[in-house]
């Protein structure tokens, strides 16, 4: 990658600069160019890189939560991913219903059918009974659970997704650079205000306003640049694809009716149709070994019995669970209450900075509604339309390294 100098870059005052060029922090590029703002976009390694939480061929949306507002952005999240799809002229969005099951008891469960119900989205709960004829014997659950069918789900294709954006941000006049790592962001310290921002090849940027969206690497830079420890922990998780057995491929698939699905209690897991691999169906717990970044270890789980009984259990003896046919290595970072952070980094940098991370294994769908909202923050101060009171820093003001 060509240096500062060498791009026409020096001197040059962005009036956004958005750091990681994962699906959050290129659909903030694209919202912000779009709006006719000179927009940088910078990422540490090759742009659509494997090693962070935005490659891969499926992510699932859904509007089933257990907290009423992930439910309505959402809804907000689909129309704007079928607006960017509409000015790319490809699909990235794999329309399916979404299937959650679980114990009839479960809190977690209730509250999700009570937040579609409000929100006035399609929802269908069925008995053990219900659930076995719909899915004509594909998908059993025991006597005391209960499946929620909800009209709001499908699969979104991610590295095609971030490349999306990253086409439409360009297309919208955005300047994007990879293999540049970020080592600070300082206050710009004359009458123009604003920040700049220092990659570790020396190259230094002006901008008006930042936006920090790295991932699992969000507590290290952020660490660096104020002296804040974000309660942001990486962890390491493993996607698998099992084999659907002879026979049955059709079953398993969007054009078969066959639905995202998540199941509540332990283990907790989510999958998706077959849909990148032909004959295989991907199905993954939602845990993770807590990892440094840099470190990462790409090794498998060491066992996959819970997963493997899970499948047995539920899939009528369909779907092969000796064991996953191919196994992927992605990237959570979760907060201990498993929401986002989005809000700015405050002290002396004060609202010349927002940073974005903590997703939690669950925000990829909500990528062009963050990427609106951290765009509205940078260019007005504030967004339109959703509470961020739920992620805000001040939430971890008990914590001692905060």
């Amino acid at each position: 990658m060509k240096g500062e100098g060498e791009m026409g870059y020096t001197g040059k005052k962005f009036d956004v600069i958005v750091i990681g060029g994962g699906v959050m922090g290129s659909a903030t590029a694209y919202s912000v160019a779009k709006r006719g703002h000179t927009t940088l976009l910078l990422e540490q390694f090759d742009f659509l890189h494997h090693r962070g939480s935005s490659h891969g061929e499926s992510r699932t949306i859904r509007a089933s939560y257990s907290k009423s507002f992930y439910s309505q952005m959402v809804v907000e999240a689909a129309q704007l991913w079928e607006q960017a799809e509409s000015e790319a002229g490809y699909k990235v969005y794999h329309k399916t219903p979404q299937f959650d099951m679980g114990p009839s008891d479960s809190k977690s469960l209730r509250c999700a059918i009570a937040n579609c119900e409000s929100s006035s989205m399609t929802c269908r709960v069925l008995d053990h009974a219900q659930v076995s004829d719909h899915f004509s014997g594909n998908i059993r659950v025991p006597e005391d659970w209960i499946g929620v069918l909800t009209e709001l789900g499908g699969v979104i294709k991610p590295t095609k997704a971030v490349s999306m954006f990253q086409t439409l941000a360009l297309r919208n006049g955005a300047v994007l650079m990879d293999n540049m790592e970020v080592i600070n962001i300082c206050k710009k310290d004359d009458d123009d205000g604003g920040v700049v921002v220092y990659t570790s090849n020396g190259d230094k940027f002006c901008g008006k306003k930042c936006v920090v969206t790295v991932g699992a690497w969000m507590q290290k830079l952020v660490k660096t640049v104020s002296g804040l420890s974000l309660p942001i922990q990486p962890r390491e998780t493993y996607i698998c694809y099992w084999k659907i057995k002879e026979g049955h491929h059709g079953d398993f698939t969007i054009e078969g009716g066959f639905p995202t699905f998540s199941s509540y209690g332990e283990p907790h897991v989510f999958g998706t149709p077959a849909l990148e691999f032909p004959g295989l169906i991907k199905i993954g717990v939602h845990e993770g070994n807590t990892c440094d970044p840099d470190k990462r270890t790409w090794g498998p789980p060491v066992s996959f019995e819970p997963m493997k009984r899970w499948i047995e259990e539920r899939f009528s003896g369909l779907i092969e669970s000796t064991a996953p046919a191919v196994i992927q290595s992605c990237m959570y970072s979760m907060t201990p209450d498993e929401d986002f952070v989005i809000d700015f980094l405050g002290g002396e940098l004060g609202t010349d900075v927002a940073i974005a991370g903590g997703f939690s294994g669950h925000g990829f769908k909500m990528a062009p509604l963050v990427g609106r909202i951290l765009a509205d923050m940078t260019l007005h101060g504030e967004a339109n339309g959703v509470d961020l009171h739920h992620f805000n820093l001040a939430r971890f003001e008990g914590n001692s390294n905060i």
